[in-house]
C-alpha cells in the first residue's frame, strides 16, 4: 500500500511521499518545467495522488522505472526543497546518484569477464563520441573530393594543386590534424580532470614553435636530422635544456593524447590533493603544465611515434618474408591501429612504396579491413531499419556513405562501433575473410595512393581479386551483425521498450497504456496555479477545432515560428509530456538550423541556464514556452550559446540563441523545438497550423483570448 502523499508538509515532501520516499530515488533532476525522477521501483509511487497536488501540473510514468512530474516555472526552487530535505541527506540511506552515476552503473551490469577490456573501450569511446559531427562532416568533404579525384577532375596527390583545392583540403584536414587536441579534450573529461588542460598540454607540441623546428633550414641552432632509411621519413632532434628531444609532426596522431592524458588524470589529481582547495585554479593547472608539457614532449609522443614506425618496419619485413601471413595479418590488425592513431605512419610507407617499388601492397588488404568496417555499419544501418531507431539510423547512413564513398572508417568506428562491444568480434570474421582471400589468390597491389572506396576499386590489382575480397568482407560482416545484432538482448529489450513507450505517446496512447488518463492543465508554466476541469475541456476542444463559447470571435494573436524547418504537431514531437498537452497546445519543428528567435513581442521571464528553454510573456498575458529538443538539459548547456538574459524585453525576430544541432544529435538527443502555449486553458482557443515548412518569424499558432 503506498503511504499517503496528501497531508501536512511542504510540496517537496509530498512529492517525495508520493514518488515512494527517498529510499526509492535512484536519481533526481529537473528541467526548465519539470522534475525528473529514476526509481528503483516505479510501481511504488502514486501517480493519482501526485497529480492531485495543489502545485502540480502532470505525472507522467515512463519505461524503465522513469517518472516526470510537471511543475512549471516553480521547477528550480520545488527541486532545491527536495534536495535539502534531510532524508535527502544519505543519512540511514543512499542519496540519490547522479546521471553520470546511473549510466556506469547501467554500463557495469553488461560488462564483460574483463573489466580492464571494458574500462579501456569506454575510454576510446567517450573519447571520440562528441567528435562524431565533425569527423562525420570533414569525411564526407573528403568523400566529395575522391568523387572528383576518380574522375579526372582534379588529382589531389599532386604536388602543384591550385589555391582552390589547397583550401579544399585545409577543410578537412582542420578535424585530422587538430584531433589529437580534441581528443585530449574529451578525454581529460572522461577522466574528470580540466579538460582544458588535457588541450593545452597537447597544443603545446603542435605550435608553429614547435613544428618549425622540424625545418633544418630553421636556422634554430642545436637541431639535427637524418632520414628513415625505411620509411623514407625525417627525424630531427633538439637539444632543450642539454636533453635530446625527438622532433615530431604530432598531427592526426591520436595514440600520444590518450596516453598523455591517462598520466594527465594522475599528476592532476595528485596535485588537487596537495593543494589546498583555495588555490587549484591557479596552481593545479600550472603545475600540471609545467610537469606534463616537457614529459609528453620528451617521452610520451616520441614513445607513440617510435611505436608506430616500429610497425611499418615490421611490416615491411613480414610482406617480404611471409606475403600471405602478411595479407590476413593487416585487416586483422587495423581495427586496433586506426583508433589509437597507430595506422598513420603506416600511410608514409605505402608512399614510399609506390615512390621506390613502383606500387605498394600495404593498401590492398586494408581494403578488406575497410569494408568489413563498412559492412558492420551497413548491418546497424538495417537493423535500425528494422527496429524503426532514427539517431542510430542517420548515424549509420551518413557513416556508411562517408565510407562508402571516402573509404573513411572513423565515423563508423567512433560513431558506432567502439560504442557496442557486439560489433568488433563480428566484424573481425569479415576481415579474416577478405585478408584470407588477398593472401590465397596471391596478394593485390596498387600504383596509386587511394582511399579505400568504391570509387577507386580500379586501382587496384589484379582488380577481381580485390573486389571479391572486399565484397566478401562487406557481406559477411553485414551479416553476422545484423542476424546476431549489435544490442546484448537485454539492451535489445528495454530499447524497443523505450520506443515504443515514444510512439505510443506521440500517437496519444501513453495514456490507455497506463490505464489513466494524463490531466491536460492550462496553468502557466512559469508558476501559476493549476487550472483543471472545464477550462482544460475547453481549451482542448479549442484546440482542437471545436467553435469556443464565446458569443463573438475573439481577435487572434499570431505566434511567429521560433526556428526554420517543418511544422509538427505535438503528438508527433516523442514526448509525452508534451503530447499530453501538460504544458499546453503548441507546434513542435524540425529545425533546418540552430538560430532561435523570439517568436512573439513580450518579456523573458524564463532563460534556463543550460539554454534548451525560454518562457516568454506578451503584454497581453500570453505565456509563450520555447523548448529545443527532446531531454537536451541533460547536455548541460554544451552546444547552446544563449543571447539574451531573463527580464528583458524581445521583440518578434530578436535572437534568443544559437544551437549547434550536430551536438545535439551526437549526445542522440532529438532536435525538434518545441512551442507551446502554457496558459491554454484561460484563453479561447490555440489553433495551430501544421503540416508546413517556414521560415523563422512564420506564423504558426493563432491565439485567441
Amino acid at each position: 500500500m503506498n503511504t499517503p502523499v496528501a497531508g501536512p508538509g511542504t510540496l517537496a515532501e509530498q512529492i517525495l511521499r508520493g514518488v515512494g520516499g527517498a529510499e526509492n530515488i535512484e536519481s533526481l533532476t529537473h528541467c526548465a518545467t519539470r522534475l525528473r525522477f529514476q526509481l528503483h521501483d516505479g510501481a511504488k509511487a502514486d501517480a493519482a495522488a501526485l497529480d492531485a497536488l495543489d502545485g502540480v501540473m502532470a505525472t507522467v510514468p515512463q519505461s524503465g522505472d522513469r517518472l516526470q512530474i510537471v511543475i512549471g516555472g516553480a521547477v528550480a526552487r520545488v527541486y532545491s526543497e527536495i534536495m535539502n530535505l534531510p532524508s535527502m541527506s544519505g543519512g540511514g540511506t543512499p542519496g540519490p546518484k547522479s546521471d553520470a552515476d546511473v549510466k556506469a552503473a547501467m554500463r557495469a551490469k553488461s560488462r564483460g569477464r574483463y573489466a580492464v577490456v571494458d574500462n579501456f573501450f569506454e575510454y576510446l569511446s567517450d573519447s571520440f563520441r562528441p567528435l562524431m559531427g565533425v569527423l562525420l562532416g570533414s569525411s564526407l568533404i573528403i568523400a566529395i573530393a575522391s568523387v572528383l579525384d576518380a574522375l579526372g577532375f582534379v588529382d589531389f596527390r599532386a604536388a602543384d594543386k591550385s589555391a582552390t583545392w589547397v583550401f579544399v583540403d585545409a577543410m578537412w584536414r582542420s578535424v585530422l590534424y587538430f584531433l589529437p587536441i580534441m581528443v585530449a579534450y574529451n578525454a581529460a573529461k572522461k577522466l574528470k580532470i580540466d579538460p582544458w588542460v588535457g588541450a593545452a598540454v597537447m597544443a603545446a607540441v603542435m605550435t608553429p614553435n614547435f613544428t618549425g623546428m622540424l625545418n633544418p633550414k630553421s636556422g634554430i641552432p642545436g637541431i639535427t636530422c637524418t632520414t628513415n632509411g625505411t620509411l623514407g621519413t625525417q627525424e630531427c632532434v633538439a637539444h632543450v635544456f642539454g636533453l635530446p628531444m625527438q622532433l615530431n609532426d604530432y598531427g592526426g596522431q591520436v595514440f600520444v593524447p590518450l596516453l598523455m592524458v591517462a598520466l594527465l588524470a594522475l599528476v592532476y589529481k595528485g596535485l588537487q590533493r596537495v593543494f589546498p582547495e583555495a588555490v587549484h585554479l591557479v596552481f593545479v593547472p600550472f603545475f600540471s603544465m609545467l610537469i606534463m608539457i616537457p614529459i609528453t614532449a620528451f617521452l610520451i609522443g616520441p614513445l607513440g611515434v617510435w611505436a608506430g614506425n616500429g610497425l611499418g618496419e615490421g611490416l615491411s619485413w613480414l610482406n617480404g618474408n611471409a606475403p600471405i601471413v602478411f595479407a590476413i595479418l593487416i585487416p586483422l590488425l587495423y581495427p586496433f591501429l586506426v583508433p589509437l592513431g597507430l595506422h598513420w605512419p603506416l600511410n608514409a610507407l605505402m608512399l614510399v612504396n609506390i615512390n621506390t617499388l613502383g606500387y605498394d601492397f600495404i593498401q590492398g588488404p586494408m581494403g578488406a579491413w575497410n569494408f568489413a568496417c563498412f559492412g558492420a555499419t551497413a548491418g546497424v544501418l538495417l537493423l535500425s531499419l528494422r527496429h524503426r531507431e532514427k539517431e542510430m539510423r542517420q548515424t549509420a547512413t551518413g557513416a556508411l556513405a562517408a565510407g562508402l564513398l571516402g573509404g573513411i572508417s572513423e565515423p563508423s568506428l567512433y560513431g558506432i562501433h567502439l560504442r557496442f562491444k557486439r560489433i568488433y568480434p563480428r566484424m573481425l570474421v569479415g576481415c579474416l575473410v577478405g585478408g584470407v582471400i588477398v593472401g590465397v589468390l596471391g596478394g593485390v597491389d596498387t600504383k596509386a595512393f587511394a582511399f579505400t572506396s568504391l570509387l577507386t576499386i580500379p586501382v587496384f590489382s589484379p582488380m577481381a581479386t580485390y573486389g571479391i575480397a572486399i565484397t566478401a568482407a562487406f557481406f559477411v560482416s553485414m551479416a553476422l551483425v545484423y542476424f546476431s545484432d549489435f544490442r546484448t538482448p537485454e539492451d535489445r529489450v528495454q530499447a524497443n521498450a523505450e520506443r515504443d513507450a515514444a510512439e505510443a505517446a506521440s500517437r496519444g496512447e501513453a495514456a490507455a497504456a497506463d490505464d489513466r488518463e494524463l490531466v491536460t492543465v492550462g496553468a502557466s508554466a512559469v508558476g501559476a496555479t493549476t487550472a483543471v476541469g472545464a477550462s482544460t475541456a475547453t481549451a482542448s476542444a479549442s484546440s482542437a477545432g471545436a467553435p469556443a463559447p464565446a458569443s463573438t470571435p475573439a481577435k487572434g494573436t499570431e505566434l511567429a515560428a521560433p526556428v526554420a524547418g517543418r511544422v509538427v504537431g505535438l503528438d508527433e514531437v516523442g514526448d509525452p509530456v508534451f503530447a499530453s498537452r501538460a504544458l499546453g497546445e503548441g507546434v513542435g519543428i524540425e529545425p533546418a538550423d540552430g538560430r532561435i528567435v523570439a517568436p512573439v513581442d513580450g518579456e523573458l521571464i524564463i532563460v534556463a541556464a543550460t539554454g534548451h528553454a525560454f518562457g516568454i510573456r506578451t503584454a497581453d498575458g500570453v505565456e509563450v514556452l520555447i523548448h529545443i529538443g527532446i531531454d537536451t538539459v541533460q547536455m548541460r548547456g554544451e552546444g547552446f550559446d544563449v543571447r539574451v538574459e531573463a527580464g528583458t524585453q524581445v521583440s518578434v525576430g530578436d535572437l534568443l540563441a544559437e544551437v549547434d544541432l550536430d551536438a545535439v544529435r551526437a549526445a542522440e538527443h532529438p532536435t525538434v523545438t518545441l512551442m507551446t502555449v502554457t496558459n491554454t486553458a484561460d484563453l479561447t482557443s490555440v489553433e495551430p497550423h501544421t503540416g508546413q515548412t517556414v521560415a523563422a518569424g512564420a506564423p504558426v499558432v493563432t491565439v485567441r483570448r
